[in-house]
């Protein structure tokens, strides 16, 4: 396995403010952008070449992470004109792989954080003699997703969306968002229009005999499409819970970046990270959030797995729990904020205007 795709054209609706003004896969957790660990990983696996499906916001990636080489890869950058889907996206960087029709190519999607054992999925693919192989995952309420029913030896059975009642639950398994396709098969994806992998790709795939391999690993696995699931990601990678060579530290309670500055007596638990230029009052007590560059957490402050963004401010002694404040927004003093509630990019809190909102 030399060669990969990783898809981060998506627009990251479902997290703004996050993404307003940052593509999804480069906001950052854990003190680095969140694409960093999936290229870690990836190379870590063996992974020398990858080819980025780009769309939403493109220009900004190849300006961080140029050709690679700092991370031991091969990167090149593929830009979608017009949103393609993940099947669209697949196809369009084709002509940038350089593997042989019966060679596998590993492909991510850009928003999941998981302790995938890649090698194992490759190994699974090239002894079934797959044309596709999934990783699988099992979760405890599977409705949120389309259902990848297998047979005794692995081999998928069906796609099935969403259930909608008890009976159409026929497994707890679901598609995590990770594949090896032979390269073959992915110059059987139509070209130049939208084509979705999971509702057209591979039902037409097993509707003609191809053979679609799943492989369950249950190991830690996270879709971090709501800003929520963005700050636990980061929280679980600074604890260790979830694994990555690209932690800019030791893992722990706390990562504080260089150049941030902590009060002596502010407490930072739950995997807490405090990014460059940053800056935390006297008093705080921060837990299991996200501070990001040059924001500021006044005196007093209590701030509980939250995100808080570029440059934002927020007010002596002001209450923050699982909320995100966009970049550049200024929360003042004696607010409590609560349960989603998310403030948009430079937006103004006056002092004590909000004790309790929620985003529903």
């Amino acid at each position: 396995m030399t060669e990969a795709i990783l898809l981060v054209g998506g627009r990251g609706t479902r997290l703004r403010p996050l993404t307003v003004h940052t593509p999804k896969p480069m906001v950052p957790a854990a003190g680095v952008p969140f694409l960093t660990h999936q290229l870690a990983r990836a190379r870590a696996a063996g992974v020398e070449h990858i080819v980025l499906a780009t769309s939403y916001l493109a220009e900004v990636f190849e300006p961080y992470f140029g050709d690679g080489s700092s991370l031991g890869l091969h990167l090149e950058y593929v830009t979608e004109e017009e949103p393609l889907g993940t099947g669209g996206a697949i196809r369009n960087v084709a002509s940038r792989l350089h593997s042989g029709p019966d060679e596998p190519v590993l492909i991510f999607n850009g928003d999941i954080l998981t302790g995938l054992d890649i090698p194992a999925l490759v190994s699974t693919h090239e002894t079934t003699g797959a044309d596709v192989s999934l990783h699988l995952t099992r979760v405890e309420d599977p409705r949120a997703f389309g259902l990848v029913p297998t047979d005794s030896t692995g081999r998928v059975t069906a796609f099935l969306e969403k259930p909608q009642t008890p009976e159409e639950i026929v497994t707890d398994q679901i598609n995590a968002g990770a594949y090896v396709f032979r390269r073959s098969v992915i110059d059987t994806i139509p070209e130049g229009r939208p084509v979705s992998v999971e509702r057209e790709t591979f039902p037409e795939l097993l509707a003609t005999g191809a053979h679609l391999q799943g492989m369950v690993d249950s190991t830690y696995w996270l879709d971090l499409g709501t800003p929520q699931a963005f700050v636990r990601g980061s929280a679980d990678l600074v604890l260790g819970r979830a694994p990555s060579p690209a932690v800019p530290g030791r893992c722990g309670d706390r990562l504080v970046l260089p150049t941030a500055t902590v009060a002596p007596d502010a407490k930072l638990t739950g995997g807490t990270v405090v990014c460059e230029g940053a800056r935390i009052g006297e008093g705080s007590r921060i837990s299991g959030s996200t501070i990001l560059a040059g924001a500021v957490v006044e005196p007093g402050a209590v701030v509980t797995d939250s995100l808080v963004g570029l440059g934002a401010r927020i007010g002596e002694r002001t209450i923050l729990t699982g909320a995100v404040i966009g970049d550049g927004a200024t929360v003042g003093p004696d607010n409590e904020l609560r349960d989603g509630v998310r403030i948009w990019c430079d937006a103004h809190i006056p002092a004590g205007a909000l004790r309790f909102s929620s985003d529903q």
